[in-house]
């Protein structure tokens, strides 16, 4: 490809992760990534206080970005939308509905989740369940426009959720996108190692389902540092991805439709 990838792609990065709490300050993050005209779109999560929240709608509606609200950290440590018990699913389905309110007034289309723990012998209640929480959240976030998007972690690594590998998420998508339309797939190249899969083999099981792509690195090997979802840098001492990972992971995306100029 010689073009530049902003041709086909909204370029944009994950707020929270680039820029951890504990290193900057939201709105100074928010502001740094707006300013930078490299970026076309920003992914935003919970906000700690209304002030915080009113003043980055401002930065953002500025800035003219593609926003994208993160629902996973409300469920990493918070309520299991698979869980069994259906009190705990009520509670993941509440806040992944407030998840919506907020990326609704933070003008974002997308709403992303992961699935929760899971454990052999409940596999398939667990699935059930999920497909309640999906469902419930889908038909919420329909009424304001909204799409939502389910990320596909490892199921025995590190996150430990109920969707992938890439098989159980295409059937899960596929359920949902029965009686679903603004339903898709997340998927992230740092993922594909910790699920054991290929880029290749990702992207053409779950084609008709993605909506938005991450691109990052993970280290798979045990004991070595970074080990699990930790997203180093590319090229990382023991990791799976670097230089030529990420070309077939572009190939890859060639060749199944997703250079699009018309639609980005």
């Amino acid at each position: 490809m010689t073009e530049s990838i902003h041709k086909y792609f909204k370029l944009g990065v994950i707020q929270w992760m680039s820029h951890p709490p504990a290193d900057r300050d939201v709105l100074t993050s928010i502001r740094q990534i707006a300013c930078d005209d490299y970026f076309d779109a920003i992914e935003v999560c919970r906000f700690s206080s209304d002030e915080a929240r009113n003043e980055a709608k401002r930065m953002l509606e500025s800035a003219h970005m593609t926003v994208c609200y993160g629902g996973q950290t409300r469920i990493l440590g918070g309520p299991n939308p698979n869980a069994i018990e259906e009190n705990e699913r009520l509670a993941a389905e509440a806040t992944l509905k407030e998840a919506v309110d907020e990326a609704e007034y933070l003008g974002a289309r997308g709403v992303a989740f992961l699935s929760g723990k899971w454990n052999p012998e409940t596999r398939e209640q667990a699935f059930a369940q999920l497909v309640k929480t999906t469902r419930a959240v889908c038909d919420y976030a329909a009424k304001r426009g909204i799409t939502i998007n389910l990320e596909v972690f490892d199921y025995d690594m590190d996150k430990a959720a109920l969707i992938g590998p890439a098989p159980l998420a295409a059937r899960f998508a596929a359920e949902i996108r029965t009686y679903c339309s603004n339903f898709g797939l997340m998927v992230d190249l740092s993922h594909f190692p910790t699920t054991y899969e290929t880029a290749k083999f990702v992207v053409r099981t779950l084609r008709p389902y993605i909506n938005h792509f991450h691109i990052g690195n993970a280290v798979v090997k045990q004991g070595a540092e970074a080990f699990g979802d930790m997203h180093p840098r590319f090229g990382f001492p023991e990791s799976a991805n670097d230089t030529p990972e990420l070309i077939d992971f572009f190939r890859v995306l060639k060749e199944e439709g997703f250079f699009c100029a018309e639609s980005p």
